[in-house]
């Protein structure tokens, strides 16, 4: 069950019938967030069941209250085989504006954009429909030449994630025993460069918080009063400005409780990505690193925390100009968490240092956006070390372990609800045009995705 070369060969075989059965999905326009197309994303769902039930799956679309769900069961080799959750999404992102597309975005086609290079276009060919059918097609592969898969497989696809996934987290409360695995597979993501695989193994995590300074009962004339009344506006800057001290370090008490350094090998290896300052701040108009002094801009956005000031109102904000103190002033912080930070005290540490700042006379009001933890994958997992490997084996370039300085809910409710790690490999790349007109999917991505996820198989029952 583990010969993994016969496998290979059969998905080269069907490489032809693999992206005729992609456009098939392809063409169905199952855009989520648009109710015109209801009956198309149960389309897309429908055909899923049907694609996995050829390939002996015992699958069925699950109703929601919105979108349904399709899952999907599969026996492995071995009754003590492991098993995974493969995770996916078949909706996707509306179209507009439709006439910035250079071709119909349900009509999927082969592009060759030179030097050897062919991609697959068409909207969801990378965002999520490619990346999803490059497992199940490595499952058919699997079957094609040894009749069963070497690992227990359960498949979940959801019809919601492009619209905020409203059903996503009461189906898993709802049917936490029938999908819970050893560790799940997430296919969302994407490559590190055109020929280097990426495992991503951190995620961080989220505190959104909204303070509101309140000073006079009212707005105050500034000749009348000033000098003499307190101003929410400074008094709101100094605040936020005392959130980090002069070497960039989060000043919070108790910020760093449950940040471990990134080990030194995994450190040495991003050293080795190309990604310095220049070439990352760059490409925005920016030269000079911010943060804690002394680390590496990849250091920086994958695996340390952070407090970012996201907006601020106060007083007036108008054409021309008014002499005016605000009565209130207002911001909008947000703190990117690691390892294992606590949202919860994140959150009460904010709010116990914004009120030791406050006059007696002023007040503060918070408001909660949101909390997740970080998620972190152990970086000597077996399951990782494998995936690695395997990933290796297939590309030009050894695969790389990297971290994600965004936040991707699922993984968090496969942590949370479910108990499970997941394990991040997708073949997207940077210039997919993802959610934009004209999306993509490079036909190497699709094609040595199949192999890279047979392989993986393999390796996990290795």
């Amino acid at each position: 069950m583990t010969d993994i070369s016969p496998v290979l060969t059969r998905a080269d075989e069907n490489l032809d019938s693999s992206l005729e059965r992609l456009f098939e999905l392809v063409r169905i326009k199952s855009i989520s967030t648009d109710p015109a197309y209801k009956p198309d994303c149960r389309k897309a769902a429908e055909w899923l069941v049907a694609t996995l039930s050829n390939i002996g799956f015992t699958a069925s679309v699950r109703d929601t209250a919105g979108h349904p769900m399709v899952v999907a069961h599969h026996a492995g080799a071995a009754e003590d085989a492991p098993h995974v959750l493969f995770y996916g999404h078949y909706d996707v992102q509306p179209v507009d504006p439709i006439e910035l597309w250079e071709n119909d975005p349900f009509a999927p086609a082969i592009k060759d954009l030179g030097d050897g290079r062919k991609v697959v276009t068409g909207r969801g060919t990378s965002d999520d429909k490619g990346q999803l059918m490059t497992f199940v097609e490595a499952c058919r592969a699997y079957k094609e030449v040894h009749g069963n898969l070497p690992v227990r497989v359960t498949i979940l696809f959801e019809g919601e994630e492009e619209s905020g996934s409203p059903s996503l987290k009461p189906f898993l409360e709802a049917n936490a025993a029938e999908l819970k695995a050893d560790y799940a597979f997430v296919c969302d993501t994407g490559m590190w460069d055109s020929d280097t695989p990426a495992i991503a193994a951190t995620l961080r995590g989220l505190v959104g918080e909204e303070v509101t300074i309140t000073a006079a009962d009212r707005d105050l004339h500034s000749g009348l009063f000033g000098g003499a009344a307190a101003n929410p506006i400074h008094i709101l800057a100094e605040i936020l400005a005392g959130l980090h001290d002069e070497t960039g370090r989060v000043t919070l008490e108790g910020f760093y409780d449950g940040v471990e350094e990134t080990p030194a090998n995994i450190k040495a290896s991003w050293e080795t990505l190309g990604r310095d300052a220049t070439s990352f701040l760059g490409e925005v108009g920016l030269s000079v690193p911010s943060g804690e002094k002394g680390r590496s801009v990849l250091e920086l956005t994958w695996a340390r925390p952070t407090a970012e000031v996201n907006g601020i109102t106060g007083g007036y904000t108008g054409e021309g100009f008014k002499t005016v103190i605000a009565a209130k002033a207002s911001a909008k912080v947000s703190f990117r968490l690691v390892g294992q930070q606590d949202p919860a005290k994140i959150r009460d540490s904010f709010r116990a240092y914004v009120r030791s700042k406050l006059p007696a006379d002023c007040t503060a009001e918070f408001h909660e956006h949101g909390g997740s933890p970080a998620i972190q994958l152990s970086y000597d997992s077996p399951v990782l070390t494998k995936a690695k490997g395997a990933l290796s084996d297939e590309w030009p370039k050894a695969a790389v372990v990297i971290g994600m300085g965004g936040s991707i809910p699922i993984v968090g409710d496969f942590q949370k609800m479910l108990g499970m790690d997941s394990l991040l490999v997708g073949f997207g790349l940077v210039d997919d045009r993802i959610h934009s007109p004209n999306e993509k999917y490079d036909l190497k991505s699709f094609h040595k995705g199949i192999r890279s996820w047979a392989r993986i198989l393999a390796a996990l029952a290795a």
